[in-house]
């Protein structure tokens, strides 16, 4: 009985995913797509979490509905006025992207259960829990994430930092919502402590357990977000000079980590064992700064206020040591 229960849910849980995914893309009202694409983020955690992956389901629930519905709500409500629509696409152009969207639906599948059912040697999950003692954390994923395949992970941050890039090239930050209810005030108040508080929890507990620099990061984001509703213009940022380290910290301490251990004659990023887990926290600690900086300047819309005044106030003065 309790295993018919457990499928009827997981085909609910199917249904209701499709059915969410489609009427976002379906609908011409700009506002109601968003709260679908939240609404599915949420959902998503859910099967995530149904899957038995508790790491992705916490990455989709901080940063799918979270910081990412954050932004498109920001966005709508900068530049789009509530009940404007969206131009409605010929009957061509959505007969091709449904048959595209169908069309990649037969691949994946595909792949998914080429991938399910190959048989023949050993599978590169096997190999990663069998190495498992040897990665300086018992937590796969973040074995995986941050010692099997950490040149990806150095990437990833890569392609934030190169984001985020691309937002403060956008010109001075969005003005702040002011928040004037006393409710509100009095639920950012309780509610930052609890969240840094989590997201240092996540980060320690990523070692053995779902979490990480990713989890964590997202999860002081959103203290720069509460901040921002609160009328705090930075979001608690500090200046430009200690963003801009925060920003390139965790890239940087990646790096030279990977460079560290080729000093002891071993390939970049091949950590000693008996120093595998010391360097992954470090590591991670430093992904999560710059995480957490670059969510929140994405949120923020642009160079926070003060940021080009510090910029010329740094060059003035350079400018004033080299005439001596």
């Amino acid at each position: 009985m309790t295993d018919l229960l457990w499928i009827l849910f997981d085909l609910a849980l199917a249904s209701l995913s499709v059915a969410i995914a489609w009427m976002a893309v379906q609908t011409h009202d700009l506002r109601r797509g968003v709260l679908l694409f939240i609404a599915m983020g949420l959902l998503l955690a859910i099967v995530w979490a149904r899957l038995h992956a508790p790491d992705l389901a916490l990455a989709e629930a901080a940063i799918g509905a979270g910081i990412a519905g954050a932004l498109l709500m920001a966005a709508l409500r900068e530049g789009i006025q509530e009940g404007v629509e969206t131009a409605i696409a010929t009957r061509a152009t959505q007969a091709f992207i449904n048959l595209g969207a169908l069309l990649l639906l037969v691949a994946l599948s595909w792949g998914l259960l080429d991938a399910v059912m190959v048989s023949d040697g050993i599978r590169l999950a096997e190999q990663a829990a069998g190495h498992l003692e040897d990665s300086g954390v018992s937590n796969p994923v973040t074995a995986v994430l941050l010692n099997y395949r950490a040149y990806d992970t150095l990437l990833e941050l890569a392609v934030v930092y190169a984001a985020v890039l691309g937002v403060l090239s956008l010109g001075p930050a969005r003005v702040a919502f002011v928040g004037d209810s006393p409710v509100l005030m009095s639920l950012i108040s309780w509610l930052i402590p609890i969240l840094i508080v989590t997201a240092g929890y996540l980060l320690w507990v990523g070692a053995h357990a779902p979490g990480g620099a990713f989890q964590a990061g997202a999860t002081l984001a959103a203290v720069a977000v509460l901040l921002r509703l609160g009328g705090f213009e930075r979001g608690g940022l500090p200046g430009a000079t200690a963003t801009r380290w925060l920003l390139i910290i965790g890239i940087g301490v990646f790096v030279i980590v990977g460079l560290l251990v080729m000093s002891g004659e071993r390939a970049f990023l091949h950590y000693p064992g008996d120093m595998a887990g010391v360097l992954i926290l470090l590591i991670e600690i430093a992904a999560t700064l710059s995480i957490a900086a670059a969510l929140a300047l994405a949120y923020i819309g642009g160079r926070p206020d003060g940021w080009d005044a510090e910029d010329d106030a740094g060059l003035a003065a350079d400018r004033a040591g080299g005439r001596k």
